[in-house]
């Protein structure tokens, strides 16, 4: 089968892997513009781009896909299908009409729960027991499209945005090489159960130590690795990068209550969160016991503002 791929992300490489490994003649790959990125802000390509290269795909990199002759090349390349993954661009009605087999859509949830951009975020920060894959038939809606295939992962009490992501990308290659090849016929999303996983903003990675420790954990996994959860310690940004609920008499929300080796034990609303990892502002990021031995904190100092 003739396919056009389009995606950005490692997310998508994963898939584009998983499709070549399948024998899928990939016709042409869609990816972003190189974007500026480092501390030196040079131009650098997506992960889909760097693997279409590297695999003498044919490339085209549009800023849009309004435009007639960008049009013009999607027919020409005469794909049955479209296969997006974490593309990062809209696609308009003129080319989800394009292939005769339609646009199908690899979303990173069980729709319709958590449609839109930050669905692995979402589903942390929610403290959803499960998550999973679909594999959609493309819309012009916001991931309103007939389901196709799902699959269900479990979410672990230790998963971060990271790991969650990673398991994703595998399950959701494997997904869309199942879909293209059994072809499951589709079925309409339940419009009344879903719910909305919008872009992330960094002020919902301020920890307010005044929630309860299982929120605030939460809230640690959810941004663990971008933008990562924060707050500050006499002034001065901290990262906190892992954190587990502690059961103990709660006291003033965000004061140490013990650094130890094992851990900041700080009071939040309902008892304490105890911090194995965490990061100062332009230092890297260390284990509670090496961030100790050189930082000195009093018994009672507070975090946040």
């Amino acid at each position: 089968m003739k396919l056009i791929f389009a995606g950005t992300p490692e997310f998508s490489a994963i898939a584009l892997g998983a499709l070549l490994d399948a024998d899928f003649d990939i016709a042409l790959v869609l990816t972003q513009p190189d974007r500026p990125a480092g501390r030196g802000m040079q131009l650098r390509p997506s992960a889909v781009k760097r693997l279409a290269v590297a695999r003498g795909l044919a490339l085209a990199q549009p800023a849009t896909l309004e435009d007639s002759a960008l049009q013009q090349q999607l027919c020409a390349a005469g794909a049955e299908a479209i296969v997006v993954a974490a593309y990062g661009l809209l696609l308009p009605a003129a080319v989800l009409a394009i292939p005769p087999r339609g646009c199908l859509n690899i979303h990173a949830s069980l729709l319709p729960r958590w449609r839109g951009a930050a669905p692995i975020q979402r589903a942390l920060l929610a403290g959803d027991r499960a998550t999973g894959i679909t594999i959609m038939q493309m819309d012009v809606g916001l991931d309103t499209g007939a389901i196709l295939l799902q699959e269900q992962i479990a979410i672990g009490d230790d998963d971060t945005a990271q790991t969650l992501h990673d398991r994703l990308a595998r399950l959701g290659a494997h997904c869309i090489v199942r879909a293209l090849r059994e072809q499951p016929s589709p079925r309409a999303q339940d419009a009344t159960a879903a719910t909305y996983a919008g872009k992330i903003a960094k002020t919902e990675a301020v920890i307010n130590w005044s929630r309860s420790s299982a929120e605030i954990c939460r809230q640690v996994r959810a941004f663990n690795p971008a933008p990562g959860a924060t707050t500050t310690l006499d002034g001065t940004a901290l990262k906190i990068w892992r954190a587990q609920p502690a059961a103990t008499a709660p006291g003033t929300p965000g004061t140490i209550i013990s650094a130890d080796v094992n851990g900041l034990m700080i009071a939040t609303a309902d008892g304490a969160v105890c911090v194995s990892e965490l990061q100062k502002a332009g230092g890297k990021r260390l284990a509670a016991a090496a961030f100790l031995a050189g930082t000195v904190l009093a018994r009672g100092a507070r975090l946040g503002p």
